[in-house]
């Protein structure tokens, strides 16, 4: 194993330190805890807060994303493990301004079971909560189990969505009612290259052959849905985005927002040439797209791959997604 660290126990804590050196105009430390980061931009009274959490290794999900008209909060865990119940809570507290408070997070067992935990402190510190839990991973179940679907790239949609909101005053019930409008109309599919090296483990996640690429793996390296020899890139394309429309199908003049991620160890070259076939593709069938988001936005270690995200756009959505935000990791503005 060759990583540019240090000690293995300390690779989280220092990495978060980076993120405040490099980007301390945007974000900060709730009282020096390097596992909850709070946006550093003025917040308005009144403004419903949005936060997630979740384990490290995904950059720059989770935490990148906190900043302005995007996330005011991330409590972050060890690599690919939740955070505590306890950050959570300490976490929602501090992002109650005076409005309530979503949780917006992935379809993972400890993270669902620990925001439970924090919503209950909450509840007894009277901050009012509510969860809104990503599913867009259409290889990790069929459509009719679409409730035990993972959470993957498509969050970021959702983080930037909810906070345009929040940004907009709107009240939790409509902040919560617009993220689930927007997720309904969001799906991802990945594939892998490689495994990742966790660092305090050592050695490969899983295995792949060199010629074989893993179709639906997820960003834990949990089983896909399909094991194939070696495609061109074209192939690959084509392979995933009839996946995604077979879950949710597009039509003449609909458009959409494409997300093409990079997994950890991807060239932005490789994911320029996906997004090209992406273009083709649903170009043939009269959709067209709207910002484009090309890069690495939810990854695994360095693992080798992408993940192909798209979000149907109505007026509304489109408003949300093309309003100002300014993160570690994201920014946008009006278009």
């Amino acid at each position: 194993m060759k990583k540019v660290i240090n000690n293995p126990d300390n690779y989280v804590d220092e990495a978060v330190e980076g993120v405040i050196c490099a980007y301390g105009d945007k974000v900060r430390l709730l009282n020096g805890d390097k596992r909850i980061l709070l946006t550093n931009y003025p917040v308005r009274d009144g403004k419903v807060g949005i936060v997630t959490a979740g384990g490290f290794g995904h950059l720059p999900v989770f935490l990148g994303y906190v900043g302005q008209g995007m996330l005011d909060g991330c409590a972050i865990g060890n690599v690919f493990a939740s955070p505590s119940s306890h950050k959570m809570s300490e976490m929602i507290k501090a992002c109650d301004y005076g409005n309530g408070v979503l949780c917006l997070y992935g379809n993972y067992g400890g993270d669902k079971m620990n925001f439970e935990i924090a919503r209950e402190v909450a509840q007894m510190n009277n901050t009012e909560t509510r969860s809104v839990i990503v599913k867009d991973d259409v290889a990790s179940s069929p459509a009719d189990m679409a409730d035990k679907r993972r959470g993957v790239a498509g969050m970021v949609y959702a983080f930037k969505i909810a906070g345009a909101a929040a940004e907009q005053m709107m009240n939790l019930d409509d902040v919560v009612e617009v993220t689930e409008h927007a997720l309904s109309n969001i799906r991802t599919i990945g594939v892998a290259l490689s495994p990742c090296v966790v660092p305090q483990v050592g050695k490969p996640t899983f295995s792949i052959d060199e010629n074989e690429i893993e179709i639906g793996m997820g960003i834990h390296g949990e089983p896909g849905i399909e094991v194939r020899t070696m495609m061109t890139a074209d192939e690959i394309t084509t392979v995933m985005l009839e996946r995604i429309l077979a879950d949710m199908p597009l039509v003449r003049g609909d458009e959409a927002s494409v997300m093409v991620n990079g997994l950890g160890a991807t060239p932005l070259e490789e994911l320029l040439i996906v997004y090209r076939k992406l273009h083709m593709l649903l170009g043939e069938i009269g959709v067209s797209l709207y910002m484009p988001h090309i890069g690495e936005f939810a990854t695994s270690m360095e693992m080798a791959g992408f993940s192909i995200t798209v979000m149907k756009l109505d007026d509304q959505l489109k408003a949300l997604l093309r309003a100002p935000g300014n993160t570690p990791f994201y920014s946008s503005f009006n278009k």
